[in-house]
């Protein structure tokens, strides 16, 4: 039979815990102890912050990332028949190279490209948030490098010639022209990658950095009870989820309204 609060914790619980029925006292219990004993809200206070700062960064990376492969990759596809001499040589060089890194980026789990680039290729770097965010960022640029090279392709080929024909070079109509149109379809696809790596830094703990997930997982272990702790960084994820989803649906509505 479970002990009651009463029984396990007595000196530290507030009387309104100790005193109340068997069944609140209990779940009253299980959430001071995870929650508000010896201030454990601040470790899920920490793990929010690193976790919306970790997807923040990660973002970027990728983003950054995925514009220059995408580019890399819509430029080879287009123009490599017409091409000639070294330039074709280097394109093609580095659309090689391109393959090879998405290949590689979405084939292997995001959580061993994590070991990787913490345990192998910055063993002396204790910076955690910014390994961690180069390690995401850089499996993120994967999917959205072909999130952009889409949103690309999709624009129709008049508009290149359009820009051609108003006298732009290859690379002003891609920047003046295409990559703007571009963006605005891709835009609520790319909200969507933020939230798809906002869950896929619960991960982060296993190079020891302290996520809303690893704040779970040590509270469940200093308590002994990992039930209450887990449900809480759920939870957490979940609100989040919820919140950002409501943004997004907010952006693809301006979107839709604004192409009237």
């Amino acid at each position: 039979m479970k002990p009651s609060a009463s029984q396990t914790w007595p000196l530290e619980a507030p009387d309104w815990i100790l005193n109340g029925p068997q069944w609140l006292s209990d779940l009253g219990y299980d959430f001071y102890k995870s929650f508000v004993f010896d201030d454990r809200y601040q470790m899920y206070i920490k793990g929010l912050g690193n976790t919306l700062l970790l997807t923040l960064l990660a973002l970027l990376i990728g983003v950054a990332l995925g514009v220059v492969i995408s580019l890399i990759r819509v430029s080879w596809d287009k123009n490599h028949t017409e091409m000639q001499g070294p330039g074709r040589f280097f394109l093609g060089f580095f659309n090689a190279l391109a393959k090879i890194y998405l290949t590689v980026i979405r084939g292997t789990p995001a959580v061993v490209q994590l070991m990787i680039m913490y345990f192998v290729i910055f063993a002396s770097s204790r910076n955690k948030v910014m390994v961690a965010a180069l390690s995401f960022g850089i499996n993120s640029g994967a999917y959205v490098a072909e999130i952009i090279r889409g949103g690309i392709m999709s624009i129709d080929g008049g508009q290149m010639e359009a820009g051609r024909s108003l006298g732009f070079g290859y690379v002003a109509t891609m920047r003046y022209i295409i990559l703007p149109q571009a963006f605005k379809a891709v835009l609520p696809t790319l909200a969507n990658e933020f939230i798809v790596l906002l869950k896929e830094t619960a991960v982060a703990g296993y190079v020891g950095l302290t996520d809303v997930t690893y704040a779970g997982n040590i509270i469940g272990g200093n308590c002994y009870d990992y039930l209450f702790p887990l449900l809480m960084s759920a939870l957490i994820y979940l609100i989040l989820v919820m919140f950002f989803t409501f943004l997004v649906g907010k952006l693809e509505r301006r979107l839709r309204s604004s192409e009237r």
